[in-house]
Order: structure tokens, then sequence, then C-alpha cells
């Protein structure tokens, strides 16, 4: 097998990493799968003809597995939840190797650097790519998993829903180019909550708590200069659920920048809880999706 047919896979939590070794086995690429331990979906191990369980501190290990796996290329996808580093004794729980700590060390332990997502993930991807690895947007092999702009599911939005979507859209904006969040929450013109560390599902469990009328609209960005090998916007059924749960009744995400996940089964969620889903192209004013 040729050296361009291979291909790594750094796989964290969710579906996502998933889909995208069944694309890429569609493809005909040979799969070697680093799985985050604790995080990625048990599934990758039937899909991908190499398979390792990873702890998220063994970097040099992960490394040279990919590197006798005969890797160049790789692809990341699955969400590792940034607040993992903040728990208790958690250095003593999962102890960093020696690549981890060299790569690391100024921004998790002596906080010299920032530890913006963009910054932590751009330190990762360099530290394959010092070891002949590099990193491509998993897109790349799945274009199809990116929605297109306009209706996506569901009733069009309201006046008063195009005028929270137009309002949240530009504060998500500004969020995303300070590396904060990628969504926000907004009933009547008034920002209910912020994505940060916890993660979109929790912004929105959070919103439905503060917003006890229900009916608010959620919003969700890429990063004015998403680097699209990573943390790309990702909805799925989990999203839908999530909102339904919490009395959110309209979705907007970024269209060309955001993964939709099982793209059927979604817009069938959608219709049946009365769930408007629209995808904006960010060149065009938001009311256009309409």
């Amino acid at each position: 097998m040729s050296t361009n047919k291979r291909i790594g896979l750094l796989a964290a939590w969710g579906r996502y990493p998933v889909v995208v070794a069944e694309a890429l086995r569609r493809q005909d690429y040979h799969v070697s799968c680093i799985a985050v331990a604790d995080l990625a979906d048990p599934a990758l191990r039937d899909i991908c003809q190499d398979f390792r369980w990873f702890g998220w501190c063994s970097l040099g290990r992960a490394i040279r597995y990919f590197n006798n796996c005969h890797v160049q290329q790789a692809t990341m996808a699955g969400k590792f939840p940034k607040s993992l580093i903040y728990q208790p004794r958690v250095w003593m729980r999962h102890v960093p190797d020696w690549k981890f700590i060299k790569t690391f060390y100024h921004y998790l332990i002596t906080h010299q650097r920032d530890n913006k997502d963009d910054t932590l993930l751009g330190a990762l991807t360099n530290a394959f790519a010092a070891d002949g690895i590099t990193f491509h947007p998993a897109t790349d092999f799945a274009p199809e998993l990116l929605v297109k702009p306009g209706l996506v599911a569901g009733r069009p939005p309201s006046d008063n829903q195009q005028a929270d979507i137009e309002f949240g859209w530009e504060i998500a904006k500004l969020m995303g180019g300070l590396d904060i969040g990628q969504s926000i929450c907004v009933k009547d013109k008034a920002v209910l909550a912020v994505e940060a560390v916890e993660g979109t599902d929790a912004c929105i469990q959070r919103a439905g708590e503060l917003c006890r009328r229900r009916g608010f609209t959620v919003v969700k960005v890429a990063k004015p200069q998403q680097d699209m090998r990573f943390d790309v916007p990702t909805v799925g059924l989990r999203t839908l659920r999530t909102m339904v749960a919490a009395g959110a009744n309209v979705l907007a995400v970024e269209g060309n920048r955001t993964i939709l996940l099982d793209d059927d089964e979604f817009r069938q969620f959608a219709a049946q809880h009365k769930i408007s889903v629209v995808a904006l192209d960010d060149r065009t004013p938001a009311h256009a999706a309409a």
C-alpha cells in the first residue's frame, strides 16, 4: 500500500470521529487510529485497520505509534472537553510523558502562554509536524459533512426569530474572534448564555434554566479565522435533543463551515419537534437565510 493512502486519525469524544473513519475507509485509506482514552467511541476499533487507546498526556507514545504505522498525514476529529484540565489532581491521574511536558509546559504548567483552544491545538499539531506528521482538515476527506447555506430543517424563522439570529450572530462572531466559544443563546435580543469551556450542550442547558419562557435561539458560528483542522463547529441529533429539553426552538449555524452529522435523522427530528434550523453564509446578511 502506498504511503499516501495511509492516514492517522486522532479521535476524541463524539460521533464525528466514527463518521470520519467511515468516510476514510470508503476512500480506501488505511486508517491508523489514536483513540483518546475515556473519550473516543470503542466502535472505531472495528472500523480502523490499526487501533490503540492512548491517555491524553501520552503525546510521545502517540507520535511514535503513528511513525510505526508509517503515517505521514493525519486528521483529528471529536471534542476534547477542556474542562478536564481543571479537574483536581489531574496531573496525578494522567501522568504526562516527556514529549507532552516539553510541548505544553509553558501553557498548562507555568501559564506563561495562553490556553486558548487554537493555541493548545496548534501546539499539538506542531509537535506531530516536528516528527513528519502533517494534520489536514477532516472535511478535506468528507466535504459532504459541511452544511450548505439556506434553510436546513423546519419552518423558516419568524421576523422576531430572525432578529434574534442577527443579534446573536454579531456577538457570537466577536466571541469566536476572541477564541472564547462558538455558541450563544438569545431571547428577545438579550444574551442568555455564552459558551466557554463547558461546551455547547451545557451552554444551551444553562440558557434553558434562565429562560423558563422557552422559545429561545441558539447561534453557533465558526471563528473568523477558523482553522479547519480542528475545533470546527459541529451539530447533530444530540444538539437538537439538548435544545428540546432546554426549550430552544431555533438553531442558526454557519454554512460551509459547520459539520452536520446524521443529516436525514437530524432533519426529521427538527421537523418533528418544530425546530427551525438555518445555515447562514457569512458573506451575506443573516436575514438572507430565510
